[in-house]
């Protein structure tokens, strides 16, 4: 298969044809890696050295492309084309990590991925949304106490907590409440993971193998209990689907739904494959949505216009005395509009490597089999080239003329892709939209924002920790009903 673009060159340019920053014998370019800005140099190698360049990891060819036709091309060659790397899979199993349907592939992906879609069906969240409405009570209970005592919040912690209380219940049927105290072991737990997936996949060695550190020690006791955990939350599932059988035809959760189309003849899904996705989801769950509202309210505050249309918006629509319903959140049009343009600025997964199962032709070069190739998600979203005023945060482009999603195929929907695409585009994009805009709503609905800042005043760093967090964000607010008094 080629995955050219219409502009593509003619002339078919092999590895050592392209240029890139230059490589060490043996080890190639993997000591000026960085990992936690990884995305950062190579969306700079992109701009130093064009939309397509080399990298050599080792023993391991890489090409980067920054061009999004050729990037979307790759992701829907997904999975008979392209698959996650072999070092990611390797460094998975050898942590001890069940696979679950991110890392997962070939056949066992095709099957587990039917069980997670039909688990993330919209309908079975809709059904679920009464303890998304349980979770955000608790988070505005939390900020009304920060309100009250006129405390900083760490924007990220809280809204990780957010998310893996939404999980739990949502997804598991589990009462995990982190929000409502500090005893938080199991977020502090999955905090340790994807950091250390992503050390471990750049490493020039593996070096916690034969001198591990405190950091490998500690790592080994978060990995024991984030396994114990979601082993418990399956064993809470199956008793009970089996005290009350009618539950398998309306599963009360995602993990219900989940096992419940494991059991079905010929799923070929086991227990294991289910913990896989568990883990998968309280992992990609957690991070993800909690970083992309973080950036939201960073993106927000910096631009007073877009904050008070979002606010306005919300006061509108949603009743003050009450939670919001699912009605009214999906009416929210211009604050899933914010969430579209946050993504595009600041897509949590800036870049996606893939490993080559055969020799292709991409955007005009030889890959071979084995080979990595990396996309990366917003060098194009963030060009003027593609998207007019890319630098500015303007939700209006995601929405049509009289303001409503989906009446204008403007140009940042097109090339925008933070979910990815093709056949292994994100099945939880659904349930993150409704997450991200339940928090907004509560936020701008029980409180006026007095200050979202850092420390040091600077804008926040973006750390890439295998998802793109912003470091140090903290907010201020002010009860709307100490300012009403």
């Amino acid at each position: 298969m080629t995955t050219d673009t219409p502009t593509a060159p003619q002339a078919t340019r092999r590895f050592d044809d392209l240029p890139g920053p230059r490589a060490l014998p043996v080890v190639g370019n993997l000591l000026q890696i960085q990992p936690q800005r990884l995305h950062l140099q190579m969306e700079q190698w992109c701009r130093q050295y064009g939309p397509v360049f080399k990298l050599q990891l080792g023993p391991r060819k890489a090409v980067v492309f920054g061009d999004h036709a050729v990037v979307q091309a790759t992701l829907r060659d997904r999975p008979d084309g392209f698959r996650r790397t072999s070092r990611l899979r390797e460094i998975v199993e050898e942590m001890g990590l069940p696979v679950g349907v991110f890392s997962a592939t070939g056949d066992t992906w095709k099957s587990q991925r039917r069980m997670v879609m039909h688990g993330f069906d919209p309908t079975h969240v809709r059904r679920y949304f009464p303890s998304l409405q349980g979770v955000a009570q608790r988070l505005v209970q939390r900020w009304q106490q920060a309100a009250a005592g006129s405390t900083a919040i760490d924007l990220q912690a809280d809204l990780m907590r957010y998310t893996v209380d939404t999980i739990a219940g949502l997804a598991f049927g589990a009462e995990v409440n982190t929000l409502m105290g500090d005893d938080d072991v199991i977020q502090q737990h999955l905090d340790t993971i994807f950091p250390a997936i992503s050390r471990r996949v750049f490493a020039p060695l593996p070096t916690w193998r034969w001198f591990p550190s405190q950091a490998d020690r500690d790592l080994q006791r978060s990995l024991v209990a984030v396994n114990a955990a979601v082993d418990g939350f399956i064993t809470g599932a199956r008793a009970r689907l089996a005290a009350d059988p009618s539950r398998r035809e309306q599963p009360h959760n995602l993990l219900e739904a989940m096992i419940t189309a494991a059991d079905q003849p010929g799923s070929g899904i086991d227990d294991s494959q289910v913990a896989g996705n568990v883990l998968t989801m309280l992992l990609a769950g957690e991070d993800t949505t909690a970083n992309t509202i973080a950036w939201m309210i960073h993106l927000l505050w910096a631009n007073p216009l877009t904050l008070a249309l979002a606010t306005e918006e919300v006061r509108r629509v949603c009743d003050r005395t009450a939670l919001p319903t699912l009605d009214m959140v999906e009416q929210l049009d211009y604050v899933e509009a914010c969430c579209h343009e946050t993504m595009r600025l600041k897509p949590v997964a800036p870049l996606m490597p893939q490993q080559a199962l055969r020799d292709t032709t991409v955007g005009g070069v030889q890959i071979t089999t084995g080979m990595i190739v990396f996309g990366l998600m917003r060098v194009d979203s963030v060009s003027d080239a593609h998207v007019p005023q890319a630098a500015q945060f303007d939700p209006q482009r995601w929405l049509g003329g009289e303001g409503k999603p989906g009446q204008v195929a403007s140009a940042a929907k097109r090339i925008s892709m933070p979910f990815g695409a093709g056949p292994r585009i994100c099945p939880g994009r659904y349930l993150a939209l409704l997450e991200m805009k339940m928090a907004m709503a509560v936020l701008l609905q029980n409180f006026d924002i007095a200050l979202v800042d850092t420390a040091d005043g600077q804008p926040p760093v973006e750390l890439l920790s295998f998802t793109m967090t912003p470091v140090g964000l903290r907010m201020r607010l002010q009860s709307r009903e100490t300012a009403a008094a």
